[in-house]
């Protein structure tokens, strides 16, 4: 019994370890107070962070883990709450997308957002980046328009924020940023498909209502820092025909 005890004590710590390692936590959430433990794969995350995004970031990779098994999320939200579709609701959505996605500098673009109405401003390395950047931007849920006032340089393309070069990703932060990617696209705010990542490569069980559906969901996915390959297998809705 004690050999058994000591084992689910260590496999509990090394889940409370790792989630502390992760992308996510040292990327996004390493300047919030947040608490992990865990008891034979149930995990509690408490503390606080300024963001509901934040809250949702958490979850999603302590869900990934390996060995956990269900996860109590009580942490508090103390930022001040953005009304949903407000502009400052707007402006976090936006800067998580582009934080997202590896062909686009979210490191290096502000967002100002008045009445829906995004300006993005800052500096692209490319006219296809900043083109993307508007594509990625005005798909997101509330934003009315784009006003993209990137400049581009090609003698100082920006440098994503060290934490995201040259590095491998762990699988759980993969997981959460891709939930986190869907939860903020307009176009698959409504998904909520099964998504597990093994080195990199993420797979996709679930039901999409078309085939452009479906494509939209591969191609933003496989934009995602960490991700290596991606395997589609959503299922088209029946009742709704094929693009």
């Amino acid at each position: 019994m004690k050999n058994i005890s000591s084992m689910l004590h260590s496999e509990d710590a090394e889940v409370e370890s790792i989630f502390k390692k992760t992308y996510v936590y040292k990327l996004f959430l390493k300047g919030d107070h947040l608490k992990i433990s865990s008891r034979e794969g149930a995990v509690t995350l408490s503390g606080k962070v300024l963001h509901e995004a934040h809250k949702m970031m958490a979850q999603d990779t302590a869900n990934a883990l390996p060995g956990v098994r269900s996860v109590d999320n009580r942490i508090e939200v103390t930022g001040e709450e953005a009304p949903v579709n407000s502009d400052r609701w707007i402006a976090i959505k936006v800067k998580l997308a582009l934080l997202y996605h590896r062909s686009v500098s979210g490191f290096s673009t502000e967002v100002f957002v008045k009445d829906g109405n995004v300006t993005l401003k800052g500096v692209a390395g490319s006219t296809a980046q900043k083109d993307l950047t508007t594509e990625y931007a005005l798909d997101i849920v509330g934003v009315e328009s784009i006003n993209n006032e990137l400049s581009i340089s090609k003698n100082e393309i920006p440098k994503e924020d060290d934490r995201t070069s040259n590095q491998i990703i762990d699988d759980a932060s993969i997981t959460s940023q891709v939930k986190g990617t869907l939860r903020v696209h307009r176009s698959t705010s409504i998904l909520r498909p099964d998504v597990e990542t093994e080195e990199g490569e993420v797979t996709l069980t679930g039901f999409a209502k078309n085939l452009a559906e479906k494509d939209l969901v591969t191609k933003l996915i496989g934009d995602i820092h960490g991700v290596r390959s991606v395997n589609n297998t959503m299922t088209i809705s029946k009742g709704n025909n094929a693009l």
